[in-house]
């Protein structure tokens, strides 16, 4: 989008930062530009959350006809790895933003934060501290000084020297700005903004013995590559004091930071501390798994890049924290798949069924519409034999009024095909259903129905002859209360026992083995579905994305619990951790 100008759109219209931009704009702070940055810690994989900060960090920029960094926060050679670093960034490119050559790393201006660190000790506005932490954070707490902080400018600076030559040993001394020790701010009571680490840092090696801290870090950062304005969540704004006093203090080019509230949604943890130990503990099958919210789960559970940019756009940017609700994203997933997906048929739990006044070996193509939402959608053919698969469950004996399914003597229609009537069925010696026996209505085909016979429900079905045998998993919500943690204070507890449930042999029709990755299928009355990334050639795996509708809500109703599926390749679910 060109670069917005006020005529061409109403200020109300626009959220408080874009307000607040135009502002700048017409006043000439920053000469006009609008300059952002994404700036992820790469020691863990992108979630949600990051999606929003993304979205509203690029966004924006594009929006202004400016420009985005895509800058590592790399401070902290204890939990960062090249790994993370590649993980965001194909994050980033799945969601559709480019930062084109502007990727940066905090680690390439190791250097010169260092000289700044030197300067603000030169102008007394920094000191070494051998105090240890737990004395530290009581000082503060009783607003008290120290020795320290009265120590000459060449003390600082030789102890300073020795922290850079690995002289000291981690723990042992930090470097302090020296502000104000009853600040009522307490992130301004002479805040920690170098620590030694004697660790090898991914990028940089064994160059360096000390790191900066976010603080000395993020704003100089920001400065350095010319940012206008640094976008970040709430929990940043005690930062934004300390964030100008350090610009100030050095004399630098001063960007303006602007906060916005986070992502938060209900049914789901963001937290990069338990979203690794829900992965080390074995809780989930790695940070890919499709239960986490993490984007590279989400990727592969089949979430179309668009319908998470859609739902953050619905979300909005506001000053306000807020609990969105977990059925809104669903919403939004649905609302693109059931635009782009090709619809399938694949019955999960198969029950036999035998058309007796069709000959053996009759096959007949059928031709099903890819995606009818899309206008001349083409046509795929499936196989109509004298044997073929239904669900279980669309199955009864003694069906009641409303039972719009098949059983004795009843009429269903077979999506694609033909209506088919119920003339009797065989059961094994448990009384469960083994096969049902039926006939064709003639003249009752889809399209060239003539028949004059009304069938009430449409079912899903495959050729038991053509029919591809598959692995599908079935997910749910990884937890099953709204805020995991809250009523016992460990959010293992809450997680949902069901959130996984694996149908070892599904049967499909032919098409579906030359799925492929990124490919979106509609498996007809049962959900969207994609292949997994790892998916076996020799037998494809789907892995449902979503229901076709929000089925969560009506659980709550009901009282919770996911409605256990009864019979046939069901009873061979497991877990897969």
């Amino acid at each position: 989008m060109s670069k917005v100008e006020e005529n061409d759109k109403p200020k109300e219209s626009l959220n408080f930062i874009e307000q607040i931009i135009v502002e700048h704009n017409e006043n000439g702070r920053f000469g006009g530009q609008v300059h952002t940055r994404f700036p992820p810690e790469p020691n863990g994989y992108l979630h949600i959350g990051h999606a929003k900060a993304i979205c509203v960090n690029f966004g924006i920029a594009e929006k202004f006809g400016g420009k985005t960094n895509l800058r590592f926060d790399d401070t902290n050679p204890a939990t960062e790895s090249t790994e993370y670093v590649e993980s965001i960034k194909k994050d980033v490119r799945w969601l559709g933003f480019d930062w084109e050559e502007r990727e940066y790393y905090a680690s390439d201006y190791f250097q010169t934060l260092y000289e700044y660190a030197v300067t603000l000790i030169q102008k007394g506005l920094a000191y070494v501290d051998f105090t240890s932490a737990e004395e530290m954070d009581r000082q503060k707490r009783a607003e008290e000084t120290n020795e320290y902080r009265n120590r000459s400018i060449e003390e600082n600076l030789a102890e300073f020297e020795k922290m850079k030559a690995g002289e000291y040993e981690e723990g042992i001394c930090v470097l302090r700005a020296k502000i104000d020790m009853s600040h009522p701010n307490r992130l301004m009571r002479d805040p920690i903004i170098y620590r030694v680490k004697n660790m090898a840092h991914h990028r940089t090696g064994d160059a360096w013995n000390i790191y900066p801290m976010y603080d000395m870090a993020h704003g100089q950062s920001d400065s350095i590559e010319g940012i206008t304005h640094s976008l970040c969540s709430l929990e940043f704004l005690p930062h934004r004091e300390l964030y100008e006093w350090l610009t100030k203090s050095l004399g630098i080019h001063e960007p303006q930071q602007l906060e916005f509230s986070r992502l938060n949604l209900n049914y789901t943890i963001t937290s990069k501390r338990k979203l690794k130990q829900l992965v080390e503990e074995g809780h989930v099958n790695g940070w890919d798994d499709p239960r986490m919210p993490t984007l590279s789960g989400m990727r592969r559970r089949g979430y179309p890049p668009m319908a998470i940019r859609n739902f953050i756009e619905k979300v909005g940017v506001s000053k306000r924290e807020q609990s969105i609700d977990l059925s809104l994203l669903e919403f939004c997933v649905r609302e693109e798949l059931n635009k782009v997906a090709t619809r399938a048929l694949c019955v999960l739990d198969p029950l036999k069924v035998v058309i007796e006044n069709l000959p053996d070996g009759h096959c007949e193509d059928m031709q099903v519409v890819d995606n009818p939402e899309l206008e001349d959608s083409p046509m795929h053919s499936m196989p109509f034999t004298k044997e073929i698969y239904i669900e279980r469950g669309d199955f009864m004996i003694d069906p009641p009024k409303k039972f719009f399914r098949l059983g004795p003597g009843r009429c269903v229609r077979l999506k694609g095909a033909y209506i088919i009537e119920c003339t009797g069925y065989e059961t094994d010696a448990e009384g469960q259903v083994t096969e049902v026996r039926c006939r064709f209505i003639e003249n009752s085909k889809s399209g060239e129905d003539t028949s004059g016979v009304k069938a009430k429900g449409t079912l899903h079905w495959v050729s038991i002859e053509h029919a591809v045998p598959v692995e599908v998993r079935q997910y749910d919500r990884l937890f099953a209360t709204e805020a995991p943690g809250k009523a016992t204070d460990n959010f293992l507890d809450d997680i949902n026992p069901k959130s996984l449930e694996i149908i070892e042999t599904a049967y499909a029709e032919p098409f579906l083995k030359e799925a492929k990755q990124g490919e979106a299928f509609q498996f007809m009355r049962i959900g969207y579905f994609t292949l997994d990334a790892e998916s076996p050639a020799e037998k494809p795996c789907f892995n449902q994305t979503s229901a076709l509708r929000d089925n969560w809500g009506k659980k709550k109703e009901k009282g919770g619990g996911q409605q256990k599926k009864k019979g046939g390749q069901q009873k061979n679910q497991k877990k897969q951790n």
